[in-house]
């Protein structure tokens, strides 16, 4: 039986999740997540995707991506895979699938459910109790937006940068928003007017 073709808007956000196959670990050492990274850098240029936020976990991953028409997010997700897959074989002498099947995605309809993911995707080594908060994990965007570290990988998302104009303030505000379940994009009064929302769906 031939694939369900996969739902990708031709412009707005997707929230993309993999896991490695049975639940296993897919990064174990810094090495690891440090290509990864690596990967995430040059193919999101090479598809024209844009990458938003962002969690490299031990056993899988979220990712927040920006799309366009130039946008090719099935092939980035596929190159990403078998580069990887290439190395971690070469260094572990590993047979079989090192990851659960395809990538799941969710198209994400509104502000609201966008501030939700990036908050959720930053929480996320905090839930799982590897850390104790999002700024002691090295393998996130977290980093980048509370604190201003330069990340390549990151994009940054229309939100942060309607949260004020001081880049300082910003920071602060990123921060605090990170632990305010009630935020919204109506309470923070930012204009979302120029995102892209819609259901114009491709295959």
């Amino acid at each position: 039986m031939s694939r369900t073709a996969r739902l990708i808007p031709h412009y707005g956000y997707l929230h993309v999740m993999s896991r490695g196959n049975n639940r296993q670990r897919i990064f174990s050492y810094a090495r690891d997540y440090r290509f990864y990274c690596s990967c995430l850098r040059r193919l999101k240029v090479e598809e024209s995707v844009k990458i938003h936020h962002y969690c490299l976990m031990p056993n899988h991953l979220h990712l927040l991506l920006g799309v366009g028409p130039a946008s090719n997010v099935g092939r980035f997700m596929q190159r990403l895979g078998l580069k990887y897959f290439y190395y971690y074989r070469a260094r572990r002498d590993y047979i079989g699938h090192l990851l659960q099947g395809r990538f799941k995605s969710k198209i994400i309809v509104d502000e609201k459910y966008f501030l939700r993911c990036g908050k959720y995707i930053e929480l996320n080594p905090v839930r799982a109790q590897l850390v104790s908060s999002p700024e002691e994990y090295a393998y996130s965007s977290y980093r980048h937006y509370a604190f201003g570290w330069k990340d390549e990988i990151v994009d940054d998302d229309f939100f942060y940068l309607s949260l004020h104009n001081d880049a300082t303030r910003r920071k602060e505000l990123y921060s605090d928003m990170l632990f305010d379940d009630k935020t919204c994009a109506e309470q923070l009064h930012i204009d979302s007017s120029n995102l892209m929302f819609n259901n114009e769906l491709v295959g």
